[in-house]
């Protein structure tokens, strides 16, 4: 009879150690999103795509360290919407993972091998918009260095001469037109209503990298961008 209880003891004992161990499996496959804070600066309503778990961040305190001209940072709420998105993980602030992803690739989001090729020569557009292109590119405001991101799209052959069109949105939503002739740029949209009909506009070219200053105003494009390479 001993013998039976202390058999009875040890599966009891042998099943509670199980459901503990599964327990504590599931707990950890469960990661927790956290929220990101707003001492990341985050603007957007998800990246890449409106709804997406991870959004862009600005310049703070909290990020200055993080921010790189040719490349954007981006807040991930856990490891796996970080490992998702791809790019390289430089930072984890309070949980939020930390992720740059380098400025230039048009076809950022479409899978190893990119859009298929427009077929007979022909420069299709990006569904849904009137861009042959789109891209983020990095941006300054206020005489401020260019450590904000913008969504930007390109018309090539905008112009009867050829020319062609970077339309850019800024952060409040309004947008700034870019003209360029090939891939040098001569021009921006100007309007008396925000003061940008006497702006002075200047560029300089680092490579395939155009820093343009127009005004209080910097934006900086890549050649690929304009020549679909």
């Amino acid at each position: 009879m001993k013998n039976v209880l202390m058999l009875g003891a040890a599966v009891l004992g042998l099943a509670a150690c199980g459901s503990d161990a599964g327990e504590a499996e599931d707990g950890a496959a469960t990661e927790e999103a956290v929220a990101i804070p707003e001492s990341l600066a985050p603007f957007g309503d998800g990246y890449p795509d409106a709804g997406d778990p991870c959004v862009r961040l600005g310049e703070s305190a909290a990020t200055s360290n993080y921010l790189d001209d040719s490349a954007i940072l981006v807040g991930c709420p856990s490891g796996a919407s970080a490992e998702a998105l791809g790019g390289e993980v430089v930072g984890n602030v309070d949980g939020v993972r930390l992720v740059s992803i380098p400025l230039g690739d048009a076809n950022f989001g479409m899978g190893e091998n990119g859009p298929p090729p427009p077929p007979d020569d022909e420069d299709a557009l990006v569904p849904g918009t009137e861009y042959h292109a789109t891209t983020i590119l990095s941006c300054g405001f206020a005489g401020g260095p260019p450590t904000q991101q913008c969504d930007a799209g390109v018309i090539r052959n905008w112009g009867e001469d050829g020319t062609h069109l970077v339309e850019v949105t800024k952060p409040d939503g309004r947008k700034r037109a870019i003209f360029f002739n090939g891939t040098t740029p001569y021009g921006a949209d100007s309007a008396q209503a925000d003061g940008s009909a006497g702006w002075d506009f200047e560029y300089t070219r680092d490579g395939d990298m155009i820093t343009i200053t127009f005004g209080p105003e910097t934006y900086v494009v890549v050649d690929a961008l304009i020549t679909g390479g």
